[in-house]
């Protein structure tokens, strides 16, 4: 029995272990995958107190000091949450069930796929979802970018570092990244930018070989690349929201209140996954330590919070 199980390795998760195991609470933790979506980012530039530090190297900073505060860390996907009176249970892949308390969701996002015809198909075969993974792959080769937002940019700048061109492909004008961002990728002669453009086609024999374009660039409306990194967002991984009967709105994101408390008692939410402005590890960060700090005033008595 623990006093707080958090479902989610990343920002919110940790950043909520951490508060937690501050305030003497028996916490576990429990990931599918670690540090979450920003491990894959080659440089953060924006979080407080680094000037620039890699996704994977933040993360393993942040774990570390959860876990050298007491709290446990499992890596294991949880299949189904429910709820026996007012304990919560967590049944996971590996055939574990964890039982607590109060619950903190912060399951981040999942990665939106590139649904134009044939994607699908070169799925690990030219088209990616990981720049920091895959960019190695395509030294002097010529790559495209699908998105506009920050993420985006950053697989721009580093797949320039190998590749010998990237077009970047957006379907509106301009990037909407940050201004820093978009000053870097058009300072990069590596990089061309296709606007107010989509990817009507992805097509090759074995590989990725071109795509299709929704409108002519250069007189062509295809464009020969080796291979695709798609950065075009996500979509909230609530679902487990919905199992102990979390409110979830029409997006998809778990509604919470100041407090990150959800409407129902014990469970509280954090970071990408919530009805958030604004989707940033630092924000992330900071919702952890809410949802971290209203769940021991749950466990602990203290009802001095916002009631629904």
């Amino acid at each position: 029995m623990y006093d707080i199980i958090i479902i989610g390795a990343g920002f919110a998760g940790y950043t909520a272990a951490i508060y937690a195991a501050r305030y003497n609470l028996k916490t576990l933790v429990i990931g599918a995958q670690f540090g979450g979506v920003i491990t894959e980012s080659s440089k953060v530039c924006n979080f407080p107190g680094y000037a620039s530090i890699s996704g994977l190297e933040l993360m393993e900073k942040i774990k570390a000091q959860a876990e050298e505060l007491g709290a446990e860390v499992v890596l294991d996907e949880v299949l189904k949450l429910s709820k026996k009176g007012n304990i919560f249970v967590a049944e996971t892949r590996n055939g574990k069930e964890y039982e607590s308390k109060a619950l903190i969701i912060a399951t981040g996002t999942k990665r939106s796929k590139l649904e134009a015809p044939g994607a699908s198909k070169f799925d690990g075969r030219g088209v990616h979802y990981c720049a920091t993974c895959d960019a190695a792959f395509y030294k002097e080769k010529a790559v495209a970018v699908i998105g506009g937002s920050n993420s985006a940019a950053h697989a721009a700048l580093l797949l320039s570092k190998f590749a010998s061109t990237v077009y970047v492909i957006y379907r509106k004008e301009p990037l909407r990244c940050e201004p820093a961002l978009l000053d870097e990728i058009k300072a990069n002669k590596n990089i061309i930018l296709v606007y107010n453009t989509n990817i009507s086609e992805v097509s090759g024999t074995k590989f990725v070989e071109k795509v299709k374009l929704d409108r002519a660039f250069n007189g062509s409306e295809e464009l020969a690349v080796d291979g695709i990194f798609v950065e075009i967002g996500g979509v909230p991984s609530s679902a487990f929201a919905k199992e102990v009967g979390a409110e979830v709105n029409d997006k998809g994101e778990i509604v919470i209140n100041d407090h990150c408390e959800t409407n129902v008692p014990g469970v509280y939410a954090a970071g990408d996954v919530t009805n958030t402005v604004l989707r940033q590890g630092v924000v992330a960060a900071a919702q952890g330590a809410i949802a971290g700090t209203s769940a021991y005033r749950y466990i602990s008595g203290k009802k001095d919070s916002v009631s629904w």
